[in-house]
């Protein structure tokens, strides 16, 4: 593996760019794989119709004219010879192309076709010719100050020395698929030669991808069960007990999930267990449930939450349903005094703390228990391989609940989750009212402010969603800020609105947040940070605007925040795109079904993007479209694990080394 400034065409600039790609080295640098791939082909531009994507080549018939709306928008135009035709270009924030544009250069335009004025609106310019057959170009995530085609020739320049790679898909298994080898692989995605070619590519590295994963899950597995869980002796009559203060009766499904997590706590095993249900299923009382039997068992135990928000709500739930017992809760937040910080580790380790409540900070250095039995976590916080080194090196091996709110279908989970034991929760409290879905296009907005003028005249609060914080120059969508003024417009006379997203200060977002909690503000104009946990049992309405660009399960968790109360809830999802794929919401409040239909229309990239992922973020595999290769490689990474080889430290100590290398195992 060498350092990427020995490569041509890097230099000290380009490496901190692509370090923001999170390639640091030649290895990441040639698995940061194009997310897709263009055929380039000269396309028939007298059988396209209007706004058609159309291809073509030709000679510049005059010098550019460049037009400056502003400092960050201008406008290039320009003739263009094909040979059996001339078409006006347009093309927007290219003017430093102008430069390159001189009469009689040859070009490749990539664009939309205006038949209406035999023009182009190109979204890219190549210079040269097409290949007289189709050529595979592959395009790759980027971020400003590199292109795809910059970043491209960096990775060519690599591949053009002799490099090496490492191999850790065993022969046997290269012979049984019949799989190309991983260095062609490698060549053949970043410089396609043809689709026969390419698809063989992305078969090895697919199976690579998911081997891998499943030898990591299968590994989790194993270890875990070789390691002993912690003595405890609890009678279930006293669990029973606490339960029956609750001011509510336990569903049948939360009532089972609460038995297996005692039957876990009380075996010889750690506990490892995933809870997943539906929004507003009631997960965290049973993950308070746990922690009180783990009270019982005198262990410590802590909640990790996404949000400081979400991590002051728990605080309030446990303190009031604790509030008849001895148990010592304690919230330990970022915006703590260092003072308040220190008497809290202080009274941490001389056990006067029962239960931490906190996000990410609960496990920093500062932070020693004097016997954690218990970590429950929330699954945007998975709770990692480096966490669990963290606290093996205090010589502390706790139980492990995780609670997800996205839930998947069986089938998925068994083996995406495949290092932990599965609970669902599909039943719902008593007393919730199933939230009524419309689906309003774009001009029927007055019916929208209708439906929400009747809620604030209930006094009763309102979410409105909106996909961007700001206006983008490349986008019509809308954003917090317009609809706040629009909110403003409609509802300044007779209510407050405010408006929450991801890039205000914490104190910010925690002053806002209070406000609305109090019933200061009637209208919250957000982003989806409002997604994950917050319950503001007052609020009934939920709207989202520009619905089609959010997938199925998204909407669903956003849906999530009304209904938490006896009161009629609705969720309004304006779109006049896409309307067939959004209708299944208004039939089913089911997120299990939600989910599945996702899967059915999307893949797993809506449930497993980079914000819910953890360690189940893929390159190139898709679990739906992949599900097969996936249970081939569950299988065949179960049983190199289980050969005399691999527990010998034979021929595949290779993968032993990447194994406890990527889970800080020794």
């Amino acid at each position: 593996m060498r350092s990427l400034d020995s490569i041509k065409g890097i230099g000290p600039k380009t490496i901190k760019l692509l370090d923001k790609l999170g390639i640091n080295d030649t290895n990441s640098l040639l698995t940061y794989y194009p997310y897709r791939f263009d055929v380039i082909a000269k396309s028939n531009i007298e059988a396209l119709e209007q706004d058609d994507h159309v291809i073509t080549d030709g000679i510049v018939e005059n010098i550019p004219t460049v037009f400056f709306f502003s400092k960050k928008l201008n406008k290039m135009t320009f003739r263009l010879n094909t040979g059996d035709n001339i078409y006006n270009i347009v093309i927007f924030n290219r003017a430093f192309m102008k430069s390159n544009l001189k009469i009689g250069t040859k070009v490749i335009i990539i664009g939309k076709y205006d038949k209406k004025h035999s023009s182009i609106v190109a979204s890219d310019i190549k210079l040269g010719v097409l290949p007289p057959r189709p050529m595979i170009e592959p395009i790759y995530h980027v971020t400003n100050g590199i292109s795809s085609n910059q970043l491209h020739k960096i990775i060519l320049n690599y591949l053009n020395d002799n490099i090496e790679v490492e191999e850790y898909i065993p022969d046997y298994l290269v012979d049984r698929y019949k799989l190309i080898n991983k260095k062609d692989s490698i060549l053949e995605i970043h410089q396609p030669s043809n689709k026969i070619n390419l698809n063989k590519a992305l078969n090895y590295l697919k199976y690579e991808e998911l081997f891998l994963f499943m030898l990591k899950m299968n590994y989790l597995k194993q270890t875990r069960d070789n390691i002993d869980g912690l003595k405890r002796n609890v009678e279930y009559a006293k669990v029973e007990e606490f339960i029956n203060t609750l001011p509510f009766k336990l569903t049948d499904d939360q009532d089972k999930c609460v038995h297996n997590i005692y039957d876990d706590l009380m075996s010889t095993k750690r506990m490892n267990r995933l809870v997943q249900g539906d929004v507003g299923s009631g997960k965290t009382i049973v993950a308070i449930i746990t922690l009180y039997i783990n009270y019982l068992s005198h262990y410590q135990g802590v909640l990790m939450a996404p949000t400081e928000i979400l991590a002051i709500q728990h605080y309030n739930n446990l303190t009031n349903l604790f509030k008849n017992t001895n148990i010592k809760v304690e919230l330990l937040t970022g915006k703590l005094k260092l003072s308040e910080k220190k008497k809290i580790y202080k009274r941490l380790i001389d056990n006067e703390i029962d239960i931490l409540i906190g996000t990410h900070a609960l496990f920093s250095e500062d932070v020693i228990y004097n016997n954690l039995g218990l970590v429950i976590t929330d699954e945007q916080h998975r709770f990692g391989v480096n966490q669990r080194s963290s606290l093996k090196n205090k010589g502390i091996t706790p139980d492990i609940l995780y609670l997800s709110a996205t839930p998947i279908p069986r089938t998925y989970a068994i083996s995406l989750y495949g290092d932990m034991d599965l609970s669902s929760i599909h039943t719902m409290p008593s007393g919730r009212k199933d939230i009524i879905t419309i689906l309003k296009k774009d001009e029927e907005i007055k019916d929208v402010l209708d439906l929400m003028y009747q809620e604030l005249k209930k006094k009763h609060q309102i979410y409105v969603v909106a996909p961007l914080i700001e206006k983008s120059e490349n986008s019509d969508m809308e954003n917090v800020y317009v609809l706040k003024e629009k909110m403003d417009k409609a509802f300044g006379k007779i209510c407050k609105t405010a408006i929450l997203h991801g890039k205000m200060s914490a104190k910010e977002k925690d002053e806002v947040m209070n406000q609305y909690k109090n019933n200061e503000i009637s209208i919250l104009i957000s982003t989806t940070v409002i997604e994950v946990g917050v319950d503001v049992k007052n609020a009934t309405m939920m709207v989202i605007f520009d619905s089609y660009r959010f997938g199925l399960s998204q909407l669903h968790q956003l849906r999530g925040r009304v209904g938490r109360n006896d009161l009629q809830s609705y969720c309004v999802l304006i779109s006049s795109k896409e309307t067939e794929r959004l209708n299944i919401l208004t039939k089913t409040n089911d997120g299990f079904k939600v989910s599945e239909e996702d899967f059915k229309l999307r893949g797993s990239g809506d449930l497993f993007g980079t914000r819910q992922s953890g360690d189940m973020h893929f390159n190139l595999a898709d679990i739906k479209q992949d599900f097969n290769i996936l249970l081939r490689a569950k299988e065949d990474s179960a049983e190199i694990l289980n050969s005399q080889e691999f527990v010998n430290n034979g021929k595949y100590s290779n993968l032993k080394i990447l194994l406890e290398k990527s889970m800080n195992i020794s």
